[in-house]
């Protein structure tokens, strides 16, 4: 199935806010947040054939953030070229906000899997979707995110 060049831009275009969050959560820097969003729209380019619309393409984009994210640290980075619409980084909004950058370094002391489970989270995903991502059982899902939720609450008041 997969979609067009247009269709695919169009859905990233509108779906950037994701990327963005999830390259907060997994880079402290700037740079690295701009090189990590650089490689997850590039392994959503050469993985966007493969999109068979069996899940939302927010969740299918999520899956492949998140491995890209959670993938070694250090690559050569990756020329995209070819287009002149795809997606630059942008803050998020309100990154200015201090309690913001203070979730988000809370955040960053999780494990990956924990990191994952709150960034879907903080974007609206229904347990569901995050369980399919994640690979595991909704129940268990809910579990650990009320563990994470405990543990970011210990670490943001201390």
């Amino acid at each position: 199935m997969g979609m067009d060049k247009e269709a695919f831009l169009d859905a990233v275009h509108s779906n950037q806010g994701l990327i963005n969050k999830l390259c907060h959560i997994y880079r402290d820097s700037k740079e690295d947040r701009e090189d990590l969003f650089q490689e997850i729209v590039y392994q959503l380019w050469k993985s966007h054939p493969k999109f068979r619309g069996r899940s939302k393409f927010t969740t299918w984009m999520y899956r492949i953030g998140l491995n890209t994210a959670m993938a070694s640290f250090r690559k050569p980075k990756v020329i995209l070229s070819g287009t002149d619409r795809l997606p630059e980084p942008t803050r998020p909004e309100g990154e200015e906000n201090p309690n913001r950058e203070r979730l988000f370094k809370a955040i960053r002391t999780l494990d990956d899997a924990e990191k994952a489970i709150v960034s879907m989270y903080l974007d609206g995903f229904d347990n569901s979707e995050m369980a399919e991502v994640m690979g595991i059982s909704k129940n268990y899902l809910g579990v650990r995110l009320n563990r994470i939720k405990n543990k970011l609450r210990t670490i943001l008041n201390q």
